[in-house]
């Protein structure tokens, strides 16, 4: 079973950055680790994943060049760096895994089993 616990959340000004941590336990190199987020009234929207075993990234194109998806395996956590951080990125932000996930859906929510209790990204 694969537990998730995310923090770093916080409020910043635009422009500034903030680094979000996601705890597991119970995952594999053969999961695909990723960062979702959902402000109210809208649809819950892939930000990036990352495969544990080779570390191949996916981002969604309203923060690539910005976020970027990384890994500590020794520290079993997944890290969601922001820079750059802009209004529009204010929402909650949950880090999901699964171990079968379809080519291309890698930023799909659909395709995630196990998720965390999300934390909150307020910019001004």
């Amino acid at each position: 079973h694969v537990q998730l616990v995310e923090s770093g959340g916080g409020s910043v000004q635009a422009g500034g950055s903030l680094r979000l941590s996601c705890g597991t336990s119970g995952y594999t190199n053969k999961y695909c680790m990723a960062w979702f987020r959902q402000s109210p009234g809208k649809e819950r929207e892939g930000v990036a994943s990352i495969y544990a075993g080779d570390s191949t990234t996916y981002y969604a194109d309203s923060v690539k060049g910005r976020f970027t998806i990384s890994q500590d395996s020794a520290k079993n956590t997944l890290y969601l760096q922001m820079n750059s951080l802009k209004s529009e990125d204010t929402a909650m932000y949950y880090c999901a895994a699964d171990s079968v996930i379809l080519p291309g859906r890698e930023l799909e929510d659909s395709q995630y089993t196990y998720w965390g209790q999300g934390t909150q990204v307020t910019v001004s």
